[in-house]
């Protein structure tokens, strides 16, 4: 293991994956159930950027040292830390190891090493057995050495995103985003990252920029990515939000006003743009804007000039826009509700953010982080979701995209609370609480029944059957799995990490799956 983690460090290899191979080697070489990879941001709170072993959902989570006693242990010290198999101590990891998934973690080794870069921490590394004596005195020796090893990755792969970084902005180094950085856009969906590429690329250019997007899907998040990684990222950033503007006072919120200018009047006032001066200009919901404030803003835009409402004196702006939206301007325009010129100005460079819908498992990700925000507003010991409760979470089409899916679990979270659990439990919310209204799936063949069941022939009675004929529901989910599995190694000519792939499962659960199915024999 050790030279396949020497070989990682000479191959340049995409943000993460060195990280994610150290993690899955590390787990094979211990023997262990679970391997983590946690990064310190500068809020002394940590998260995963690599993992084996753990569920999907932990990838999301962001823990407060100071709310987890194992984690601060760990950093506090030099050498590896074991935990006694009866510590008291609670486990950050209860309920999320992949195996044991919404189910609290019985006696087990606990063992975890801080990661330090330049004399500083940089994270830590745990590792989870659930057979006690796993972690000898020889295993803590190894993973002392291995942890030389990682820090080393970490390096090197924290080099080379500066180097794609300077690459990509030329020679400034304003706006780089070290991988020790925390980031407020969560996902590893090809979809987020394709996005967050382009967004780097685009965000030092100045070049205006129109974010389309759905409702809910956090526009403003990647309008403050923009600004975050921009020249301007030293001056300030202004939002306005234009669909809450009245359209007596827009003008005077925009541009500012002179005393007197109105009644009301009293002094002299800045508008925004003169506040964004130097920084950026997030005009939120866009589209809101009236007509008549369409024009002014045109011309701004055009001459680089505002005047205050109640003077000719012009004063000169640099400001760089950001403007979106949720509704189709180019519509808008045909429809004569938006100035065509105006919306030219705008969308020099629009950039649609994909719907939660089209993210795949990034939904889990997120529902992790908000899970953890749950935990610790309610003081909760730990609060996880069944596997019922992650599927029906992926099969909704989410309207309200990342919004609606926060409201969805800390809902869930309240009413999981009041049907009578203690706060020293772990707890497991299910598909029912999360209230989804989720429509059948015309390709899925058990859908299909429900929605559709066959009609019987003509004149024939309907005969239920009898109760001692029903098959208990767990062969029925057994036999639907060995068909799911069957049909996923036939597509994949018996290729088990592709089938895996296919079913969007885990390797290493897929060949355990089969063997208590009786479909593979064990090792």
């Amino acid at each position: 293991m050790e030279t396949q983690l020497l070989i990682d460090l000479t191959t340049e290899l995409p943000d993460g994956v060195r990280l994610q191979r150290a993690a899955t080697a590390i787990r094979q070489a211990f023997a262990c159930d679970a391997v983590g990879l946690l990064m310190l941001d500068s809020h002394d709170t940590l998260h995963l950027v690599a993992a084996s072993g753990l569920a999907h959902e932990a990838l999301g989570r962001r823990f407060v040292v100071g709310q987890h006693p194992r984690f601060a242990a760990i950093l506090s010290r030099q050498e590896p830390t074991w935990f006694d198999p009866g510590s008291v101590l609670p486990d950050p990891y209860d309920g999320l190891l992949d195996d044991r998934k919404g189910s609290p973690l019985p006696v087990h080794d606990c063992l975890g090493v801080p990661i330090h870069q330049q004399d500083r921490p940089w994270g830590i590394m745990t590792l989870d057995a659930l057979t006690t004596g796993t972690f000898d005195e020889a295993a803590r020796a190894r993973l002392q050495q291995l942890g030389l090893i990682l820090q080393a990755a970490v390096r090197v792969t924290d080099l080379e995103r500066d180097n794609r970084r300077l690459r990509q902005l030329g020679t400034s180094q304003q706006g780089i985003e070290r991988i020790g950085e925390t980031t407020e856009i969560l996902g590893h969906s090809e979809a987020i990252q394709s996005l967050l590429n382009e967004l780097d690329l685009v965000a030092d250019s100045d070049l205006p920029i129109l974010l389309l997007g759905e409702t809910g899907v956090g526009k403003e998040l990647f309008a403050r990515r923009l600004h975050r990684h921009s020249r301007r990222s030293r001056q300030a950033m202004i939002q306005v939000n234009c669909a809450a503007l009245p359209e007596s006072l827009a003008e005077s919120e925009l541009f500012g006003h002179v005393k007197g200018a109105f009644s009301g009047a009293t002094a002299d006032r800045p508008g925004r743009f003169e506040a964004a001066q130097g920084g950026t200009l997030f005009l939120d919901e866009v589209g809101e804007l009236p007509l008549s404030l369409q024009a002014k803003l045109l011309r701004v835009l055009q001459n680089g000039e505002i005047q205050r409402l109640g003077t000719d004196q012009t004063i000169k702006t640099d400001v760089r826009i950001i403007a979106a939206t949720n509704r189709d301007l180019k519509a808008n325009t045909q429809a004569g509700l938006f100035r065509a010129d105006l919306y030219h100005r705008l969308s020099v460079y629009p950039i649609p953010i994909p719907p939660l819908r089209d993210r795949g498992r990034d939904i889990l990700i997120l529902a992790g982080h908000f899970l953890e925000f749950n935990r610790a507003r309610l003081g909760l010991r730990g609060v996880r979701l069944s596997y019922e409760a992650e599927r029906a979470l992926q099969q909704y089409p989410w309207p309200g995209n990342v919004r609606e899916l926060e409201h969805v679990i800390s809902r869930a979270a309240l009413k999981t609370l009041s049907r009578g659990a203690s706060r020293d439990q772990v707890l497991t919310i299910e598909a029912e609480l999360l209230d989804l209204d989720i429509p059948p799936d015309p390709d899925s063949p058990l859908d299909a029944v429900v929605a559709d069941p066959p009609s019987p022939p003509a004149g024939d009675p309907v005969t239920p059957p009898a109760l001692d004929e029903i098959p208990p529901l767990r062969t029925t989910v057994d036999d639907c799995q060995r068909l799911a599995i069957r049909q996923a190694l036939d597509a994949a000519e018996e290729n088990w990490a592709q089938a895996a792939k296919a079913l969007d499962m885990d390797a290493s659960n897929l060949h355990k799956l089969a063997k208590r199915l009786g479909m593979k024999k064990p090792f």
